[in-house]
């Protein structure tokens, strides 16, 4: 099973170097602010070399983390769009984490709550939060949202593409929405203080999720769809539901934010006004669905790029929008300091400092806060 998650962990044995990052962004323009700010990314990556199970996180990766200024990485553990050993490979996935915590204790620390947000950026750490992007982990079993919980895990994505146990995943044409079970999924995650994510959900399952949680959503990663028409884009009703509950909308750094070519800067900054627009400054955020390390262009990258892609298309999950020609990335944007650069870019166009600071993470941490308690 090849996921967008396993081909951008596969890729990471192809990183541009610390020092050609530095020097190229010796001179930029600074944000004032970012050095204090809390800096979320409401879905992102670190891998290790060549993406090779279990390898260790070399220093370069570590290092790159610690220089991106983000203060919290929602990464994703456990598989997606698959049922089969998705228990014991999310375990494996969590513990991989838990030694790299404890390996790198002045870089990263564990992230499962309020006082864990705040203690993350005061001592400027990477807080690591486990979230799924699909919730094939818990399978039928209702009491694994107590096992995940006790393991860490902090947000669950009810879908990945395709239809599962709890509902319609954004490539279903069928559109069901959430089944039972997925009610009483979403019932078992608010009695355990689990953020529920809509991200790659169908626009049925995301429109009921949204009605039966009663804490606010996320959908951590996506685009708008007013903007640019793909099934894991949400429409202004979606948005505007998850604002009117007091959850968060992450923009995505991704080839959906425009019809056709490579994605800028331009185009994030233009779905992250529009979400602004649609639902106001306290709910919108970033979920950039990249390595947190820069990628260099190699042949190697371009190679695994066009056989990630087929694969998805051989396996169904593939969406619209993906191309063997279109990478992962975006360019102006591939430095570890990209959330800085963002903020440089969005005070360019007068935006506050105080909407800056929401937008970078402000507005996740607060959903994050009160959820987990």
């Amino acid at each position: 099973m090849i996921d967008r998650r396993t081909f951008l962990i596969g890729g990471a044995g192809a990183l541009a170097s610390a020092w050609a990052n530095g020097r190229a962004w010796a001179a930029a323009p600074r944000w004032a602010p970012y050095a204090d700010a809390m800096v979320i990314d409401g879905c992102g990556f670190i891998a290790g070399e060549d993406g090779a199970p279990g390898a260790a996180l070399s220093a370069q990766l570590v290092d790159e983390a610690r220089r991106s200024g983000l203060r919290v990485l929602q990464t994703t553990v456990g598989p997606v769009a698959q049922y089969e050993g998705a228990y014991e490979e999310t375990v494996r996935s969590i513990g991989f984490w838990e030694n790299e915590i404890l390996a790198h204790p002045e870089v990263f620390m564990a992230v499962r709550n309020r006082a864990d947000l705040d203690a993350a950026r005061r001592e400027k750490k990477l807080g690591v939060v486990y979230q799924f992007q699909d919730s094939a982990p818990i399978g039928e079993k209702l009491e694994r949202v107590d096992d995940f919980h006790r393991l860490g895990v902090r947000t669950v994505q009810l879908t990945y593409n395709l239809r599962n146990l709890v509902g319609d995943g954004c490539l279903e044409p069928g559109n069901a929405g959430l089944s039972r079970f997925g009610h009483r999924l979403i019932e078992r995650l608010n009695e355990r203080r689990i953020l529920v994510d809509l991200a790659h959900s169908g626009r049925r399952t995301a429109t009921e999720a949204i009605a039966a949680s009663k804490a606010p959503v996320l959908i951590s990663h996506t685009g708008c769809a007013s903007l640019v028409e793909r099934p894991r884009n949400k429409t202004d009703a979606e948005l505007r539901a998850v604002a009117d509950g007091g959850g968060v909308v992450g923009i995505y750094l991704m080839p959906f934010l425009r019809e056709s070519g490579q994605t800028t800067a331009a185009d994030v900054i233009r779905h992250l006004e529009y979400a602004l627009k649609v639902c106001g400054e306290d709910h919108v955020g970033i979920g950039t669905d990249n390595l947190v390390s820069p990628v260099r262009l190699s042949e190697k990258y371009k190679q695994q790029h066009r056989e990630a892609i087929q694969e998805r298309r051989r396996l169904g999950i593939s969406a619209a929008g993906e191309s063997e020609e279109v990478y992962l990335f975006v360019p102006d944007l591939n430095t570890v300091d990209r959330f800085h650069t963002l903020a440089v870019l969005l005070s360019a166009r007068g935006h506050s400092d105080a909407r800056i600071g929401k937008i970078l993470g402000g507005n996740f941490a607060r959903v994050m806060g009160e959820v987990w308690g």
